[in-house]
């Protein structure tokens, strides 16, 4: 087991906490990591761009010039590809970007990513937050207190709708800071919803909560 150390929102320590080597401290595997932040991005992709080939585009039903004695090259349609308004050779057409890894290797590459960040020191736990209200300036108070103005910040909570939604609302003002609430409700009480290894990556400083560190300890240990 690790210690990490545990801090209020006005950067004091308030105490430390046990955290799993297996998930927080192993020897990234950067080969998943790759393959988790591929997967991600190729199934964010839209797959609707779409061109019209010569048999789609309106008009070009005549043949434009005889074939023969103008002089000038064979043409069957102005609406081939070599010719303005034309339709498009090769363009693309909807599909579909999809892939997918298995549990386990899932697993890894979120263990890789949180370990990455507990070896830099960019993990910090916090023992609570509380807003009672949406307030954009308590947090760059937060933000200035741990001296990570001008850094890019994930906010990582369980779900608690009055006490972390204030709190998300409080922060999306900021351009780089990210909040995400995990675990929604009427879902399976096991599922860590939204934590995913490209925040993890992309965001240079990960901000839990101690429940959060267990909620993850539950269900990727």
């Amino acid at each position: 087991m690790s210690q990490i150390d545990v801090y209020n929102i006005k950067n004091e320590k308030v105490g430390t906490l046990d955290i799993k080597d297996e998930i927080f401290n192993i020897d990234p595997n950067m080969d998943v990591l790759y393959r988790y932040v591929d997967m991600q991005l190729t199934n964010k992709r839209a797959g609707t761009a779409s061109t019209k080939t010569r048999s789609e585009v309106r008009g070009g039903g005549r043949k434009p010039w005889p074939q023969k004695h103008l002089g000038r090259a064979r043409a069957g349609s102005i609406r081939s590809p070599i010719f303005r308004h034309g339709g498009v050779a090769f363009g693309p057409k909807p599909r579909e970007f999809h892939k997918d890894l298995n549990k386990k290797m899932k697993r890894l590459a979120l263990k890789s990513a949180l370990s990455v960040r507990y070896r830099e020191n960019n993990l910090i736990v916090l023992d609570d937050v509380k807003f009672e209200k949406p307030r954009t300036k308590d947090v760059k108070n937060i933000l200035t207190q741990f001296g990570m103005d001008g850094t890019k910040v994930l906010f990582l909570f369980p779900y608690k709708q009055e006490q972390y939604e204030n709190f998300k609302l409080s922060a999306r003002n900021l351009p780089k800071v990210k909040v995400i609430i995990a675990d929604n409700p009427g879902q399976n009480k096991k599922n860590v919803d939204g934590l995913n290894v490209f925040d993890l990556i992309n965001n240079e400083k990960i901000v839990l909560t101690k429940e959060m560190v267990n909620k993850i300890e539950e269900v990727i240990g």
